[in-house]
């Protein structure tokens, strides 16, 4: 079976194409700027890489294109649409209905449309994607996976602000949690490398948006974002938690209203609004190592707030066996993995420097003394999405 997987955000579109009898990925795809007119595609078949300048006004245009292009004999993907078996959908919030990944049907879009309120950046986009996969794939079968299942483990004093009760009696106000796709990928692989299924594990997801995961046995047990994904560690635009009592008082000295309050920790904050450089960290790394101060106080800061998270999971878990590093920055960032440890090494977490100065690769980088392993897993979602889109559906007629 072949399952498309697509990944929808708010003016972007993820996809992957992959063989599950041959574990091959076909194709890769990635559409920017959805519905503005320079929107274009990255498009990757095996190996092959191109762009695509074509503006797509919406999602169902943007998969309408993917979609001609497999088939189209310029590339040669697929001979008829028949061939995709189903499709994955990454979805952003499920709330407390979904534990685990579900076959789409009219039931569960209603589920997902009730949880627009907890991610209204992100649960419109999925319902997109899904909305346009049943006009352009009719007779396809369609699964749900939820960043949020992963967390489903988590006990309730883990999940439960310290609010009035009513306000998640009513409106179902607790901490979620986020990545958890990745989350769940990077877990079984540790287990896998390390052949042990009973591990303490703290994964450190790191890219534009960043989680911590503290992960017992394969199973969350806590996790830094919170209802939304703007909880946690400081991240690319995102500012992290804060002090609440700073919302109201900068919206009263701005004249700030709620809607803007909430772009500005959004888009405006994080490493971008603490060094002014940009929202890309590699601009801030090099402005870093060229003294820029601020720049400097962003990564370090962030790096600072990361470890006392670490700590904070050790406690958690009682201990913990291995840290592991994964996303974009988690795999790529030699710094930041070293301005991370720096700070953990009072626990005997020991960073082996020479080992460390890798990107992308799946290795060990602690000592040889260090008293907790460290890893670098690259994370692979698309393939958790592939793998449970692949058991739901293929015995479906």
């Amino acid at each position: 079976m072949k399952v498309l997987v697509l990944n929808c955000g708010s003016s972007s579109l993820k996809c992957q194409l992959i063989d599950m009898e041959k574990n091959e990925r076909i194709m890769k795809g990635h559409y920017d700027r959805i519905g503005g007119s320079r929107s274009s595609l990255r498009f990757n078949v095996r190996g092959e890489k191109t762009v695509i300048e074509h503006p797509a006004r919406d999602f169902e245009e943007a998969i309408s294109e993917i979609l001609n292009l497999l088939i189209s004999k310029d590339y040669n993907v697929i001979k008829s649409f028949d061939e995709i078996g189903a499709v994955g959908h990454r979805i952003v919030h499920g709330g407390e209905k979904f534990k685990n990944s579900v076959v789409i049907n009219d039931d569960v879009i209603k589920a997902i449309e009730e949880c627009v309120t907890l991610a209204p950046l992100h649960n419109p986009a999925g319902l997109a994607g899904i909305e346009a996969c049943r006009k352009l794939l009719p007779n396809t079968p369609m699964v749900a996976v939820f960043d949020t299942s992963f967390h489903q483990t988590m006990e309730e004093k883990a999940f439960i602000y310290q609010l009035p009760y009513k306000y998640y009696e009513d409106y179902k106000i607790r901490k979620y949690g986020f990545h958890g796709i990745s989350h769940r990928y990077v877990a079984g692989r540790i287990a896998e490398i390390l052949n042990n299924d009973k591990l303490k594990v703290i994964n450190c997801h790191l890219g534009q948006g960043a989680s911590l995961c503290a992960i017992k046995d394969g199973k969350s047990v806590d996790t830094t974002m919170g209802l939304t994904p703007l909880a946690g560690v400081p991240m690319g635009t995102r500012c992290g938690d804060v002090d609440p009592s700073i919302i109201p008082t900068v919206m009263k000295l701005y004249d700030i209203k709620p809607d803007e309050m909430l772009r500005i920790m959004n888009k405006e904050s994080g490493a971008w609004g603490v060094s002014g450089v940009s929202t890309d960290f590699r601009d801030i790394e090099r402005t870093a190592l060229e003294g820029d101060k601020r720049s400097i106080l962003a990564l370090e800061s962030r790096a600072y707030i990361i470890a006392q998270y670490i700590a904070k999971f050790i406690v958690t878990l009682n201990g913990v066996d291995v840290i592991t590093f994964a996303g974009g920055i988690g795999e790529n960032g030699f710094e930041e993995r070293e301005r991370i440890c720096n700070y953990l090494e009072c626990f005997g977490i020991k960073l082996d420097k020479e080992k460390n100065k890798v990107k992308g690769e799946e290795k060990e980088i602690s000592t040889d003394d260090s008293k907790v392993k460290i890893y670098i897993v690259p994370t692979n979602e698309e393939i958790v999405i592939a793998k449970d889109t692949y058991e739901l559906t293929k015995n479906l007629k």
